[in-house]
């Protein structure tokens, strides 16, 4: 499939890049500048929070950098096959203690992977308004992370993040090529219920 092309269309009038947006594995490799990746950072920056606690932290690394062999060296072997083509690799990790205002300690913070998905989700929009790409990665080693990024303890390991120029699937190993493409979703009435939740 060309990169170009999306056979997404919503059933609603939303903004087009709700459509437009998927997450391809198939990256060139090439380099990010730091004034461009800020922009994607700048917008995890104003995703909401509860509290406007802001949970979320990214360690990441520029492809050819130390850390970003670390970061895809936790990244199990069957993804590290297209993620080693990313021009940047990130952890997104979330506090999961909150001191509020007022407060004489800290609290769980209930929602700090939900306000974390929020960046994510934030990143990964204004990656594809800018001509990039981000995909996130549910298949690494958390504990090595942990251990590895030296992250403290209250902090939750959310998810890995590959972010590149997307490309043709050609550059992607054989079994990966065919789903190269973006996916489609499941009908609104299948997730959004007024009133109770629905009998099995």
């Amino acid at each position: 499939m060309s990169i170009s092309s999306n056979p997404r269309t919503a059933d609603h009038p939303v903004a087009d890049i709700f459509v437009k947006r998927w997450s391809p594995r198939a990256f060139t490799g090439e380099r990010i500048s730091d004034a461009n990746l800020n922009i994607l950072f700048e917008a995890a920056r104003w995703a909401p929070s509860s509290n406007n606690s802001q949970p979320w932290r990214l360690l990441y690394g520029h492809r050819g950098a130390v850390a970003f062999d670390t970061i895809l060296g936790l990244i199990n072997a069957r993804n590290q096959r297209w993620a080693q083509n990313a021009s940047v690799l990130a952890i997104l990790a979330s506090k999961r203690l909150h001191q509020g205002v007022g407060q004489e300690r800290p609290t769980l913070a209930r929602n700090h992977s939900l306000d974390a998905g929020a960046a994510w989700a934030y990143l990964a929009l204004q990656a594809s308004l800018s001509g990039w790409a981000a995909h996130a990665i549910g298949g690494f080693d958390h504990d090595a992370a942990r251990h590895t990024l030296h992250v403290p303890e209250e902090f939750n390991i959310d998810v890995a993040i590959a972010i590149g120029k997307p490309t043709d699937a050609s550059v992607l190993p054989e079994d990966l090529r065919a789903r190269e493409a973006p996916n489609g979703r499941e009908k609104i009435a299948a997730f959004a219920h007024e009133g109770w939740f629905p009998a099995s």
